[in-house]
């Protein structure tokens, strides 16, 4: 049996965000890179997802309700 490794796209599906938003995420190293294509086994992404960042990482600029 062949195993699915999982693209850009499929790492913004489960996460429930887009493609630019994964691209520009501290993902892990890929399992297999072919080419400039890069693919993740399900339980590497699994095992990152509760070390990612949280929203509003940083701070960012206050809210006009802050000031």
């Amino acid at each position: 049996m062949t195993e699915r490794l999982m693209s850009v796209t499929d790492v913004a599906r489960l996460l429930g965000v887009t493609q630019q938003a994964v691209t520009q995420a501290n993902l892990p190293p890929p399992d297999v890179t072919i080419g400039t294509t890069r693919g993740w086994r399900r339980e590497t992404i699994e095992a990152w997802i509760p070390t990612r960042p949280g929203r509003g990482v940083g701070g960012g600029r206050l809210r006009k309700t802050d000031c």
